[in-house]
């Protein structure tokens, strides 16, 4: 049975990974050339001169069913993930030079894929959470549906932190000399999870952050030993403290999809500042919409013993979900929703839906200047008794950006104003990637699953709701291009993979506008 077991593991793991990279050769490789056909109930793709084939539905989420295939001789035959890295790879080396050459493609592709394997492996036998929202942390199991590598990682013994294997784990708390103490904001909360000596403060740090920073202790940095025991949300570095009823955001030194997961020490002050300044902006916006919820970043805290321990060190404190939440509110991952939804009638779901989630996010750009990034890890859907949606609640503020020149950050470090804002385009581009190709598309392809006629329904449905939510606001020209049907902004995730560069050097590809 052991075996056997391995087996499904590593098959599911395969036709994931083969999913995903096929997705990002629609998306990035083939559709910007014209290379794309859709031959109902298959989508046609040429890449690398290779014809290639699958059925689909979902629309832009490309939901597969059955293998996706190459034609051979004449012949259809299975198409496996190792193959299509191969045709990848010889596809963007041979664009005149253009794009140049990547030895770790291929290795994060495998990499990624016997992650999945190994969560798989680690699933079987483990206890999900009672906890019914995290549950749903620990349910993306296959990652990012549009990236070729979602799961590679780096470091060694990263399974026994993963949230996808169901891993809780004590957190290491350090005592730090309170002259060597770097904080800002309200992290008083820290300071409740031990006992620190006389002339220390309580630090907790997450123990593969300090098996990857190697030695740190010294004088001003001792061992408390072991701290609350904690549970890794989706983003991995995020854990939820019970006994705390808080969140803590680590740094963590590896690649996790395209970023090292490591604080900037202007990220640190940038996440109290932000939540200063949005605190007034949130409560104006419940008013109008009284759905909306939002999890302030109080406080930070770390050491002031150089750039490395300040930024590896620094822990970000998060406010609850549960604690943001109405009484009788369950708050959902969007990604797990996006996984497998369940409505009794689809539609009115999806109205309360967007109305709750994508409303306020087109409110806050055009109303007051600021960008949120709603992607499906970034929300949680508070869902009332029945399952229908009532309340929205966003997060993370290192995403959460200013639009330039409508706010006054004269007085802030020249270095912290940079990361809090983006240009109005750049902005808008980053709202619409990350609510419609990166959520509702999502969402929207598992509540109709196969039906193509309740697909067309529901962006009908959101079409109105953001007709009307123009309206509200005066019309704004970009609001109004994208329901004239303006192509969408897809974020690049295979490109800036394959030119090994940082995330924000992320370009986009043009998709069609379901809005149209």
């Amino acid at each position: 049975m052991h075996g056997l077991a391995i087996d499904a593991s590593a098959g599911s793991a395969e036709r994931a990974t083969l999913a995903a990279l096929l997705r990002c050769c629609v998306r990035e490789v083939a559709g910007p050339r014209g290379l794309v056909w859709p031959a109902p109930p298959y989508v046609l793709l040429r890449v690398a001169g290779t014809l290639l084939r699958a059925r689909t539905h979902g629309g832009a989420a490309l939901r597969f069913e059955g293998p996706p295939e190459r034609l051979e001789s004449g012949a259809w035959r299975p198409l496996a993930s190792d193959e299509l890295v191969r045709l990848v790879e010889t596809e963007l080396q041979g664009r005149g030079g253009v794009r140049g050459r990547n030895g770790e493609f291929g290795e994060q592709v495998a990499a990624s894929r016997d992650a999945v394997a190994a969560i798989l492996r680690a699933r079987a036998s483990a206890v999900p959470p009672a906890d019914p929202w995290l549950a749903s942390e620990q349910a993306l199991v296959y990652g990012h549906p549009f990236h070729p590598s979602p799961k590679a990682r780096g470091g060694a013994g990263w399974l026994a932190y993963a949230p996808e294997a169901h891993a809780r784990f004590p957190v290491r708390l350090l005592g730090v000399r309170e002259d060597a103490l770097a904080q800002g904001g309200d992290a008083s909360v820290l300071d409740t999870m031990g006992r620190a000596p006389d002339g220390y403060r309580v630090l907790p740090a997450h123990p593969w952050q300090l098996d990857l920073l190697g030695p740190v202790l010294g004088r001003e940095l001792i061992d408390l030993g072991p701290g609350p025991v904690v549970v890794p949300t989706s983003s991995v570095r995020t854990v939820y403290v019970p006994e705390a009823e808080v969140c803590l955001k680590f740094s963590l030194d590896v690649r996790i999809t395209n970023c090292v997961r490591r604080h900037a020490w202007y990220e640190l002050a940038g996440a109290v500042e932000l939540t200063e300044r949005l605190t007034p902006v949130f409560d104006e916006l419940s008013a109008r919409h009284p759905a909306t919820r939002w999890l302030p970043e109080p406080g930070y805290r770390s050491v002031s013993l150089g750039s490395g321990l300040h930024e590896g060190l620094g822990v970000i404190v998060r406010r609850s979900p549960w604690a943001a939440c109405s009484p009788g509110v369950t708050p959902i991952l969007a990604g797990a929703l996006a996984q497998e939804t369940k409505a009794h009638d689809p539609v009115a779901w999806w109205r309360s839906y967007v109305t709750v989630v994508a409303l306020p996010v087109l409110d806050l750009y055009f109303t007051h200047g600021v960008v949120l990034e709603p992607h499906l890890q970034n929300v949680l859907a508070g869902l009332d008794g029945d399952g229908l949606p009532v309340e929205a609640v966003f997060r993370d503020l290192e995403g959460t950006k200013l639009v330039a020149g409508r706010h006054d950050l004269g007085g802030l470090h020249p270095e912290v104003a940079r990361a809090l804002t983006y240009d109005a385009e750049r902005g808008w581009a980053r709202v619409v990637y990350c609510l419609l190709v990166n959520h509702l598309t999502e969402i929207a392809a598992t509540l109709a699953g196969t039906d193509d006629d309740l697909l067309r329904e529901l962006w009908r449905t959101a079409r109105d709701l953001f007709d009307r939510q123009s309206a509200r606001l005066g019309r704004p020209l970009p609001l109004q291009d994208l329901l004239a049907g303006a192509p969408l902004p897809a974020k690049a995730n295979l490109g800036v993979r394959w030119a090994r560069a940082a995330d924000r050097a992320a370009g986009y590809v043009p998709i069609a506008n379901p809005l149209a």
